[in-house]
């Protein structure tokens, strides 16, 4: 059977899966009336043109490289984590309630601690589908699914009834005390030369990077790695070499939780500086198709995330200087997710046909 080149399942399949879902979004903005041209032109200035559209485009980035590494992690390990946004709930709740209580302390303090918080939290919350999956046999997708609903309603409950200041209408915290505030890019030395002026990406950005690093050196580089990939090729297979299903199943959900709690970071100690109803804000849901796009490679989770930050933002532009509607943006992702998710099969497929009659050809030359 004909195989694809590895630089081409890496890097051609993923590329041809967003023209095709280019090509489709094209269609349906030439259906509401807009030039498809205009739009992706429209989509790159305001993601890309300024220092404002790239900091914001960085800033949602950082979230789906949180959450995209979350889902990669679990996913060697044969598991398919549809939890991430509901573990990044409850860390932030973790990162909320370390920057109320200490939020007097000095920065260098509160930050390690505010990291810590999310990553412990949303491990946490991580824990009891892990569990339930490696000792009952509960599938980890249905288990995980139903802990986004209950996250979501707790932290709805708490803010609601717990730490909603009084008087206060909104269903948030107080803000966080000045000391908590994140440097941004453009007060972080290097950054500063592009950056003049203030964007809302921050410091995150520098540990979601260190944190895809050490998923990618813990993966490929370390025992555990090996025998989470081992694991997640073939459990039986894995079994049989000594490897703990009931250690790895933990150890791999539980840094998949960690990942999605950091996520928090990023927009409950950085953007809102305060800890909000929808702090996830869907990254956790986005963070699978990053995943699936980037290969669950650490090096492919960032550039795809950096991608779904442009369509994030520049989402945001067509439905503030156009008339196609911001959830246009939500259209894209979708048939983003489903070229390089369902569909991924048949993109794959048809490159291999492409691949092989291409041999085909230089074969019977060379005979010839």
């Amino acid at each position: 059977m004909e195989r694809l080149p590895n630089w081409a399942d890496l890097v051609l399949v993923p590329l041809v899966s967003l023209l095709m879902a280019a090509i489709i979004a094209g269609v349906i903005i030439k259906i509401l009336g807009e030039s498809p041209v205009a739009a992706f032109k429209l989509m790159a200035s305001g993601a890309l043109g300024t220092q404002e559209g790239v900091g914001y485009t960085l800033y949602y980035a950082t979230n789906f490289i949180f959450t995209g590494l979350a889902v990669a992690v679990a996913y060697h390990a044969g598991l398919f984590n549809i939890g991430a946004e509901g573990q990044a709930y409850i860390g932030g709740l973790g990162t909320g309630l370390v920057c109320l209580w200490l939020g007097e302390s000095p920065f260098w303090v509160v930050l390690p601690l505010a990291v810590l918080a999310g990553a412990v939290s949303g491990a946490a919350w991580a824990f009891i589908p892990a569990y339930l999956q490696a000792k009952r046999g509960s599938h980890i997708v249905i288990t995980t699914i139903m802990f986004n609903y209950i996250a979501s309603a707790v932290l709805i409950f708490l803010l609601v009834d717990v730490l909603r200041p009084d008087g206060q209408m909104d269903p948030a915290t107080a803000n966080f005390p000045e000391a908590t505030t994140l440097p941004t890019l453009n007060q972080i030395p290097v950054f500063n030369l592009f950056f003049t002026s203030k964007v809302p990406a921050n410091v995150t950005l520098l540990i979601a990077l260190a944190a895809a690093f050490g998923v990618w050196a813990l993966l490929w580089r370390t025992r555990l790695g090996y025998s989470i990939r081992a694991f997640g090729k073939s459990e039986d297979a894995a079994r049989y070499a000594g490897i703990n299903p009931f250690k790895i199943t933990m150890i791999a959900m539980l840094l998949s939780g960690a990942l999605a709690g950091m996520m928090a970071i990023n927009n409950v100690m950085g953007e809102a500086g305060r800890l909000l109803q929808n702090s996830a804000s869907g990254a956790g849901f986005i963070g699978i198709a990053v995943a699936l796009m980037g290969r669950n490679h650490p090096l492919g989770v960032v550039l795809a995330a950096i991608l779904f930050g442009f369509l994030f933002q520049g989402g945001a532009e067509l439905g503030m200087w156009t008339k196609i509607p911001i959830e246009m943006r939500v259209v894209v992702q979708g048939l983003v997710i489903l070229f390089t998710g369902a569909l991924d099969v048949m993109v794959r497929m048809m490159l291999t046909r492409i691949f092989a009659a291409f041999r085909g050809s230089k074969t019977a030359k060379g005979a010839v």
